[in-house]
């Protein structure tokens, strides 16, 4: 009686151990849209800007992310919504409520912003190869373009999309170092809930600055476009107004991808403060320019493993961001202009949306190459999404409202007031920009 006992005890361990592998995958598979949306909130500029932060302020800025975790989670929520109940991008549903040229205003000046961003991201990538291999920075910016570029014309969406969700597991570098610097948890837990730091310009300007690269427009372009694809990928799939009865199973996906992608961008936000705010701060280094910068500043005094993993991160989240920063103006363009758009399209199927793309990204590497100060390229771009992103933002919120377009799946209250105070929450921060 003993053997038969012993046996089995490995066997239900197992096939225990299976079921939650099992459930593990069930979940990693049900994230897509969302996820690849918040990790490429994380790209090289924002990791400067919450270097930055940290290495000002110390943990004094962490309660931002306490602040944005549920406001931009509504505003993507709001975002991906429209995409799967319509079946039709931000921008489609953009120029059926306000006058055609106000979006392609707007669209105009989310391209900027975006390439803008494209550069400096792909400078910080460059300067981290340099760092971390000893290339020399100019060519090696000019194969991450070039490769950038190519994954996007080549590979087919499901692939591609696969590829962007698999590379997210890059940021857990940034968790990684936390293991390998000294951090005082009682200050940093104090400043999540309890921070002290002076009312000034410098302060505000930070917080703005936090607040443009963690709510930022190109992210409500890509993430609403992505649902669309996702229905144009299956044929089973239909719009939610449509198919009403997809919606179950639908809009509980959205919720999961949507609420987990924005927990990673912000715990990782989270993890750069304070990893910096443990070093650099507590060294007295204040000022960061670029987030290659922030990796060289880092191994004096977090050893060469923090160097090294900090490096490598900039460019998996640079090769992760720019393909959302040029698809994201891409589909903006595209859907404005009634455009055949989509990454399952060959690049012959939709001339212009795959010229956006280049554009974007030939633009963005040729600014790393011009005499132009990347920092003030960057303000001037955080500026711009600030002054982008409140028309945007209130236009979702018009949209997400109205019967006419959302059929039965409106808003609920609670995503009505918490997509509002988002917008609320933009607009004082654009305002902010001009007044400081």
């Amino acid at each position: 009686m003993i053997a038969p006992f012993d046996s089995a005890v490995p066997c239900d361990i197992t096939e225990k151990s299976h079921g939650r592998g099992a459930r593990r995958i069930a979940v990693f598979k049900q994230l897509g849209p969302g996820l690849v949306t918040g990790a490429a909130d994380d790209d090289p500029s924002g990791i400067a800007t919450y270097a930055q932060a940290g290495a000002h302020f110390g943990y004094n800025m962490l309660w931002t992310m306490l602040l944005t975790y549920p406001l931009m989670s509504a505003i993507q929520l709001v975002s991906a919504r429209i995409g799967r109940v319509t079946g039709c991008g931000l921008a489609s549903n953009m120029v059926a409520i306000w006058p055609k040229p106000l979006v392609l205003g707007l669209v105009f000046l989310l391209f900027a912003a975006n390439t803008i961003n494209i550069g400096a991201n792909l400078a910080a990538m460059g300067a981290s190869a340099e760092l971390a291999t000893g290339m020399p920075a100019p060519p090696a910016t000019v194969f991450f373009a070039g490769f950038s570029l190519t994954l996007q014309m080549l590979l087919p969406y499901e692939r591609y999309a696969r590829y962007l969700k698999w590379l997210t597991l890059v940021l857990l570098s940034y968790v990684a170092v936390l293991f390998v610097v000294r951090v005082d948890w009682a200050a940093a837990a104090k400043g999540l809930v309890l921070p002290s730091f002076p009312l000034t310009g410098d302060s505000f300007t930070v917080i703005v600055a936090i607040l443009g690269t963690t709510i930022s427009p190109y992210l409500f372009f890509w993430q609403s476009s992505q649902e669309v694809e996702e229905i144009d990928r299956k044929d089973s799939t239909e719009p939610l107004k449509w198919a009403p009865a997809q919606a179950p199973e639908a809009l509980s996906r959205i919720r999961l991808d949507t609420f987990g992608g924005m927990a990673v961008s912000n715990i990782v936000a989270i993890a750069i403060m304070i990893s910096t705010a443990a070093t650099l701060h507590a060294a007295g280094k204040t000022e960061i320019g670029t987030a290659a910068d922030v990796a060289e500043a880092l191994r004096p005094l977090a050893g060469e493993f923090a160097f090294v993993i900090f490096s490598l991160g900039i460019i998996g989240t640079g090769l992760l961001s720019i393909p959302v920063l040029a698809g994201s103006a891409a589909y903006a363009f595209g859907e404005s202009q009634g455009w055949k758009c989509g990454l399952d399209n060959k690049p012959w199927e939709a001339v212009g949306f795959y010229s956006v793309i280049t554009a974007a990204t030939l633009i963005g590497l040729g600014i790393e190459f011009a005499s132009i100060d990347p920092i003030k390229a960057l303000f001037w771009s955080a500026v711009i999404n600030g002054f982008v992103a409140v028309p945007t933002m209130g236009a979702m919120m018009v949209v997400v409202s109205r019967r006419d377009r959302m059929k039965q799946f409106t808003a609920s209250p609670a995503m009505l007031f918490l997509g509002w105070g988002a917008t609320a929450l933009m607009t004082s921060a654009a305002v902010a920009m001009l007044v400081l």
